[in-house]
């Protein structure tokens, strides 16, 4: 398989350099055509999405930023912390192993569109949505009843852009590896979905709430991105034949690390192949390896020097750190710190000798 899945990575290169903001400049006054054709990796049907919804592909490429970050925060202290060799082709190349890593990418970076389209919506920033219409008219809750106002996240249309375009490449495979990807794909975008919550104003004599005005709202993003991690670390090895047929979406057997043995569910993260031990750099599969990042000296969980560094050991440095201290707030409005340092050992890995 011709791996460019997450074609939203190699889609950021082109939103985030500097040729790129000139690019987005020509999209609006020369046409999307000139940028679309030039973007690395897009099916058919992503080009012609990108040349019809300009506006909304720069909504998915501002997004890509921050489930990448995202990615980087839940795995900040894992040997693979979602970083590559190169973004720009490397992610690509990572992508050929079906693993756990993968799998979680898949799902971040789907729920990433959901949540960066939806909320683009609700700001009015796209010509070709705003609010939830379908949020009218009276409902009802554990509370009782309310009228629904304000401005609910439009989550079904997001879901849609994400399912069209992040889908796209998938659906033309129809391999054993698009299967997973489909299926990573859609727990990303029902994670975001499970965090709607209902956001209520009371209306009424001194705030009573007798009458309530409600509307959707998405939380924020790290909620999603807590959940994805702890379905990546409860994600379900599988098999699936090579032309994707079988039982139920062409998963033919599964495998639950764990007391868990059940079938994996439409909100499980699934995958097919062992992960690498991400020790050491190699460029095939797009791992930087584990030298010159930080460890503790003293636990034992995977942060730990003996886990983080492979058993090659580690140096250790003194360093002078500074932040700010002894800060003191000043009437009206204003507080005054002290700049303070102090020193401090770091632990590196080591690299291979």
């Amino acid at each position: 398989m011709n791996v460019c899945g997450l074609c939203l990575l190699l889609f950021v290169e082109v939103c985030f350099t500097a040729t790129a903001e000139a690019s987005w400049w020509f999209m609006g006054s020369l046409g999307s055509r000139l940028v679309c054709d030039h973007v690395p990796g897009l099916v058919t049907r992503q080009r012609q999405m990108c040349r019809q919804f300009p506006s909304v592909m720069k909504v998915i490429g501002a997004g890509v930023s921050d489930w990448i970050h995202e990615c980087q925060h839940q795995f900040r202290t894992n040997r693979w912390n979602c970083n590559t060799t190169n973004n720009h082709t490397l992610f690509g190349r990572l992508l050929l192993r079906g693993s756990r890593e993968v799998a979680f990418l898949y799902a971040i970076s789907s729920a990433g569109v959901v949540h960066s389209v939806a909320r683009a919506c609700s700001q009015g920033a796209l010509d070709s949505c705003s609010c939830d219409p379908g949020k009218k008219g009276r409902s009802r809750d554990e509370r009782g009843s309310f009228d629904w106002g304000g401005c609910s996240d439009h989550v079904d249309h997001a879901v849609r852009v994400s399912q069209a375009f992040v889908d796209a490449r998938e659906r033309k495979e129809r391999d054993a590896r698009a299967l997973m990807n489909l299926h990573n794909n859609r727990a990303g975008r029902k994670a975001v979905r499970r965090f709607l919550s209902l956001q209520c104003k009371c209306h009424g004599v001194s705030g009573s709430c007798t009458l309530r005005t409600c509307w959707l709202a998405l939380s924020d993003f790290r909620r999603t991105g807590d959940h994805l991690v702890s379905r990546y670390r409860r994600a379900a090895q599988l098999s699936i034949n090579q032309y994707g047929t079988g039982s139920g979406a062409g998963f033919t057997t599964g495998q639950r690390r764990g007391p868990e043995q059940r079938r994996p569910g439409k909100h499980d993260l699934v995958y097919l192949e062992e992960s690498p031990d991400y020790c050491t750099r190699d460029p095939h599969s797009g791992t930087l390896g584990t030298a010159g990042r930080l460890c503790s000296r003293t636990s034992r969980g995977v942060e730990g020097c003996d886990i983080m560094c492979c058993g090659r050991g580690y140096d250790t440095a003194r360093v002078r750190l500074r932040s700010k201290c002894e800060c003191k707030f000043h009437w009206c409005c204003s507080v005054l710190c002290q700049d303070c340092e102090r020193e401090e050992d770091v632990h590196v890995c080591k690299g291979h000798t």
